[in-house]
C-alpha cells in the first residue's frame, strides 16, 4: 500500500530506512528448527523463514498510523468483560508492531468480497493524504519518464518499513530503458501475512489503482509467489486481474492459517 508523503515525512521515512549491522551468530549458536533468523535488513531470510526486523519507534509510528487507519474497516476483536483488569486499552500509534499491522489487515478481509477489501484499501489510503492532494500529485507528477523515476527512487526509503528491502532496477516501459522500477527483494508484507488473497487485494491492486487512476500515474506490480519478491514497475499500465497470472495463484497451503489447499486458486481470488 502506499501513500503520498509530506515533506516531513520524507525526511522521517529516509532515517526510517536506514538499517543497522545485525550481530554475527555462529551457526552453532542458532536455535534448531526456528522460523525466524536474525539477519541484515538488506539480506533477507530464505524462502520458508522470516526475516527478523529491528524496528524503532518511527517504524512503529508509521504502522500504528496505517493501522489506526484500517481499524474502522476490521472485524472487531473480542474484547475481555469491562470489569476485567486484563482489558485492552486502546493503543497509542508507537504501540504497534508489524504483527498486529498484519492482523488489523487479515481482519479487513473478513466478511468482504475481492472489490470491497480493494475499496476499503483506496478509502484508507485516501484518508492518509490532505485534502486535494490527488490533484496536486497530478500537477507535480504527469506522466513522463522524470516523473516515474522520481517516484521509484522515493520508494525505496519510504517503503522500507512496510516491504522490507528495496532496490531501483532498470525496467522496460513502452519500449523505453529507465529507471522506473523497483525491486522488492521479499515482501515483508506477504512474508508475514503468508496469503495470496492479501496481497493481491490489500496491496498490490489497490495500489495499483491508486497510483493509476487517483494520481494519473500507471503503476503495475508483479509479485513473485516463488521467492516473494515483487517488481514495482512505474509508467506501466496495469492488465486487468482476468488477464494478470496472479488472478490464478493457489494459496500457501503450509503458511496460510486461510488457506484451502484443495484450490487451485486462491479462493481470496475470486470472491
Amino acid at each position: 500500500m502506499a501513500a503520498l508523503p509530506r515533506p516531513m515525512e520524507l525526511c522521517f521515512a529516509a532515517r526510517a530506512g536506514t538499517c543497522q549491522r545485525a550481530p554475527t551468530i555462529s551457526p552453532n549458536k542458532r536455535r534448531a528448527g526456528g522460523s525466524t533468523v536474525r539477519c541484515v535488513a538488506t539480506s533477507p531470510a530464505p524462502m520458508g523463514e522470516k526475516t527478523e526486523y529491528r524496528d524503532g519507534p518511527l517504524e512503529r509510528a508509521f504502522m500504528g498510523l496505517f493501522a489506526r487507519k484500517m481499524e474502522k474497516y476490521a472485524t472487531k476483536k473480542k474484547q475481555p468483560p469491562p470489569q476485567s483488569p486484563g482489558r485492552e486499552k486502546k493503543k497509542a500509534v508507537w504501540d504497534w508492531d508489524y504483527e498486529s499491522f498484519v492482523d488489523v489487515s487479515r481482519r479487513v478481509m473478513v466478511g468482504r468480497t475481492r472489490a470491497q477489501q480493494q475499496e476499503a484499501v483506496r478509502e484508507v489510503l485516501l484518508s492518509m493524504l490532505p485534502p486535494g492532494a490527488p490533484e496536486q500529485f497530478r500537477k507535480l507528477f504527469p506522466p513522463t519518464r522524470w516523473a516515474c523515476e522520481f517516484n521509484a527512487a522515493l520508494t525505496v526509503p519510504f517503503f522500507r518499513w512496510l516491504v522490507g528491502p528495496t532496490e531501483v532496477i532498470e525496467v522496460e516501459v513502452d519500449g523505453v530503458r529507465q529507471r522506473s522500477g523497483v525491486l522488492i527483494k521479499k515482501c515483508r508484507y506477504l512474508e508475514n501475512s503468508g496469503c495470496v488473497g492479501m496481497c493481491v487485494n490489500m496491496c498490490k491492486i489497490p495500489t495499483q489503482d491508486f497510483f493509476t487512476n487517483e494520481f494519473g500515474l500507471p503503476l503495475t506490480m508483479n509479485p513473485n509467489f516463488e521467492d516473494m519478491s515483487c517488481e514495482m514497475i512505474y509508467g506501466q499500465v496495469p492488465p486487468p486481474l482476468e488477464e494478470d497470472p496472479v488472478s490464478k495463484q493457489p494459496c500457501y497451503p503450509n503458511l496460510c492459517s486461510m488457506s484451502t489447499p484443495s484450490a487451485p486458486v486462491c479462493p481470496k481470488l475470486q470472491a
